[in-house]
């Protein structure tokens, strides 16, 4: 089956669009042999040649990524730096071929050796760099930028292990480490000629100058250093390459010499160990002290390494930053997004550069800030919004306490006292500070004020964050507050993750979709064809009969394709209200054992979710789903018609296969919660009718498919509102719906944990003890009715087939290529490199 390459092969030359399945094959055989030494001789597998062709291809982006840069230097485009803790990238294979245009090539080169292409794509893990949305709108937006050629570089950290890999034992989640660079990866690349060294801890001296100025200097008490690895961003169909800049954390002294020698083994490696730990993880468990500052020192690793790298490109191209024709010029090139709140320091620690290294006045400092950052916000929840101890900041970055209570006297001695002069409730409302038994830094304030834009990230979200959560800040800059509502790319989430429905798509529609995701409408006019009907299910049927293998697989469990597939996947979290989706189960388990011939189309649960290893609620309520599912889908009294699955380790590759099966897409959040959401994007663009409250891109996705093809229910925000100012009571949901009291009356007896009695409980305490903040039984019986007309509608075939195709094709406007041209027009105001 192999054959030795029988000549070297030119990897710096010929493009993508000059390679043919000869080449193509030549590379693969050249990194079997001389990259990866031969093993692929000893024993033929699927990871080697995986290795292979990825590195094949990883050379013929890099090519590419060098004409970018220097296509970019010679322009001299502004660029956007964009700063996120979280990139929840997938898998890289499938994705880069379809964006280079070389999936077809590859395929018919990987046949000629013996492998499927479609195989080989399934090998290799997740590039374990997030958790949830915010992670994969990052990596979408990242796309956008290089399918729409603009200099962009995206920055975040190198986590050895990421988030968590997931596994259940007798339905408890159990954390265990994502090994995902354990050795290796080919797309990424060291550059350590970019490395950053990074200050922690000390105390700042103030020293007086000759003119009488006070001047502040740090003396740190620790350094790190920070590595880059570049990940290479492919644009579709472009000449743009771009790059993902991860900083991975080492000691400045990794091992001590001395130490070792005398045998204190453990302490010769005490700096490598501390290092390594900013790292290592993906929000370590910050319910500690020790947690906490962990945390708050990884956090400003990341913005300080990128920072330093951000001033330093700009210097390559035009010379020290402390000339004064470069201050002008810095925030004319350089933008700087903050994704959420996480990055945040970035802003301090970029006024301390400036200030500190650069020696520049406060005014021209603080004059670039704001020229140059903005952020995104993404939540409305309070605890979402990060606060750090004043302690904290005093420990670890001492100077940069300095020059936050600065940014607040400036702020609260100008602009404050200006709008509101002598209101000392408006003082502390709007302090960067919040005093308490703790005093704490607001990091979303710090934020809007430094940001000259500010965006939500759906509409709604947008206009609630004017009304509610930044209502005086709205009143004080009218026009600083905007909106950008998300969108996904319809490369990955389409034309990659769905083959089938790809190919149809292109055979009807005449422009490519996949970067004119607009033209998709041209499918209305084929809603009630019967022809493109069936196609459309038929495909929808094969992708359904794929997931179940998959779901064997991983669970064991037998479904049948011909069930409604009902999915609900994302971050486990309460005012996402999994736990609604659980108790609606629970109440049509207790309709079917009252009635086995329930008129009732058999139906498949499938959910997909991590909780955070704190959030013990979330782990009782995936604990709960398990053990409910367990007995659910072994009662034969049921015939069936009822499954339930928790798909183990949710992640990108796991959606890519979850998303095309999916008939309903569960968009259940209480409204008002959800800033925007994606997840609800990717299900409607691949042919899934959603259920859901009139919450984040909810209402936008019921504006663009119609409301004849979408399943709302629920309280609205302004509901919600009214509810909490009347004063919920939980109880009387509870009292009043005999359904709603028997199912939770059955989470304290032992009918899903034999002999365990009461061992569900804790679901029901949240509801009624715990007042059930998310509003699961106020919104109960609407679910119920929704989800009972829902049933109706998939019966009439011809009804469901149109539902879903004006789903895909109504999916136009959420298109990560229209964010980032907003972000362009609105926000970042770039030029194509």
């Amino acid at each position: 089956m192999f054959t030795k390459a029988k000549t070297t092969v030119n990897k710096t030359t010929a493009s993508s669009s000059t390679i043919d399945a000869a080449e193509l094959t030549s590379r693969i055989e050249y990194h079997l042999q001389f990259t990866l030494g031969d093993i692929a001789d000893e024993k033929e597998t699927k990871s080697a040649y995986w290795q292979a062709t990825s590195l094949a291809l990883q050379d013929i982006i890099v090519n590419k990524l060098k004409a970018t840069k220097a296509r970019q230097f010679s322009s001299d485009a502004k660029s956007v730096n964009y700063l996120s803790l979280e990139y929840l990238m997938g898998r890289l294979l499938s994705n880069n071929l379809h964006n280079i245009n070389l999936y077809e090539i590859t395929d018919k080169a990987l046949k000629g050796l013996g492998f499927e292409l479609a195989d080989l794509c399934e090998q290799g893990p997740d590039l374990a760099l997030g958790n949830g949305g915010l992670g994969r709108l990052a990596a979408c937006f990242l796309d956008s930028l290089a399918t729409l050629d603009y200099n962009a570089m995206g920055y975040g950290i190198h986590y050895q292990h990421g988030l968590f890999k997931q596994a259940f034992a007798d339905g408890h989640q159990i954390e265990t480490p994502d090994m995902w660079r354990e050795f290796g990866n080919p797309w990424e690349v060291c550059r350590p000629e970019s490395a950053q060294a990074i200050k922690l801890y000390g105390e700042v001296e103030q020293v007086v100058q000759a003119n009488g100025s006070v001047k502040s200097i740090w003396h740190a008490g620790n350094a790190f250093r920070g590595v880059p690895w570049d990940i290479p961003i492919v644009g579709y169909q472009s000449d743009t390459v771009n790059t993902l800049r991860l900083w991975e954390c080492r000691a400045d002294n990794a091992f001590d010499w001395d130490k070792f020698n005398d045998g204190d083994y453990l302490h010769a490696l005490e700096d490598q160990v501390q290092a390594e730990s900013v790292s290592k993880v993906l929000y370590p468990n910050d319910e500690h002290d020790a947690g906490k500052e962990l945390r708050f020192i990884q956090q400003y690793f990341f913005c300080a390494c990128s920072v330093k790298d951000i001033i330093a490109r700009f210097e390559a191209k035009h010379g020290k930053l402390n000339l004064a024709k470069n201050i002008v010029l810095l925030a004319d090139k350089v933008a700087i997004q903050l994704n959420d709140t996480h990055p945040t320091l970035a802003i301090l620690e970029f006024m301390r550069v400036l200030l500190d290294e650069y020696e520049m006045t406060w005014n021209e400092a603080w004059n670039l800030a704001g020229k140059v950052f903005a952020y995104t916000n993404h939540t409305l929840l309070p605890e979402a919004l990060e606060k750090w101890s004043v302690a904290l900041f005093d420990k670890v970055l001492p100077r940069h306490l300095t020059i936050l209570y600065a940014i607040n006297e400036a702020f609260l001695n100008n602009d404050v006292a200006a709008k509101w002069p002598n209101d000392e409730a408006m003082r502390a409302r709007l302090s960067l500070i919040e005093e308490g038994e703790q005093r704490t830094v607001r990091m979303a304030h710090l934020c809007v004020v430094t940001a000259h834009k500010v965006n939500g990230v759906a509409q709604v979200h947008s206009d609630l964050v004017k009304s509610d959560l930044f209502p005086e800040f709205n009143a004080l800059w009218p026009n600083k507050l905007t909106n950008v509502t998300n969108g996904i790319t319809p490369r990955r989430w389409l034309k990659a993750c769905n083959p089938l429905l790809s190919k149809l798509l292109s055979k009807t529609i005449k422009e490519d979709w996949a970067k004119d995701l607009n033209s998709l409408k041209q499918l209305s006019a084929l809603a009630d064809d019967n022809n493109f009907q069936q196609q459309f299910m038929d495909i929808k049927l094969q992708n359904k009969i794929l997931l179940t293998k998959e779901i064997k697989a991983l669970t064991g469990i037998t479904v049948s394709p011909e069930a409604i597939f009902d999915v609900q996947i994302k971050r486990l979290h309460e005012y996402k209200r999994q736990h609604l989706n659980l108790l609606h189960i629970l109440a049509l388990y207790r309709r079917l054992l009252e009635n086995p011939e329930l008129d009732m189309h058999p139906r498949v649960f499938i959910f997909g979710a991590k909780a955070a290893p704190g959030y013990k609620l979330a782990k009782a309520i995936i604990y709960a789903t398990n053990k409910i599912a367990e007995k659910i889908n072994n009662d034969p009294r049921i015939n069936d018609k009822l499954k339930v699955v928790f798909l183990p380790n949710y992640r990108v590759s796991l959606a890519e296969k979850i998303i095309p099966a999916a008939d309903v897409s569960e968009q259940i959040s209480t409204a008002g919660k959800e800033a925007s959401g994606t997840g609800n994007m990717k299900l409607a663009l691949n042919g899934a009718v959603t259920i859901g409250t009139l919450d984040g891109a909810n209402i936008e996705i019921a504006e663009e498919v119609g409301s004849d093809n979408i399943f709302i229910f629920g309280l609205t925000v302004d509901e919600v509102k009214a509810l909490d100012n009347k004063g919920y009571n939980s109880q009387h949901y509870y009292e009043t719906n005999s359904e709603i009291k028997a199912c939770l009356d059955w989470l304290d007896t032992d009918y899903f944990t034999p002999g365990h009695e009461g061992e569900l409980s804790t679901l029901k305490h949240s509801f009624l003890d715990g007042g059930d903040p998310y509003k699961v039984l106020a919104d109960f019986q609407s679910y119920s009715d929704a989800h009972f007309a829902l049933g109706k509608a998939y019966q009439n075939k011809a009804q469901w087939a149109r539902m879903a195709i004006l789903n895909t094709a109504m999916m136009g406007k959420f298109n990560s290529d229209r964010s980032i041209e907003d972000y362009v027009d609105n926000i970042w105001h770039l030029t194509k490199s």
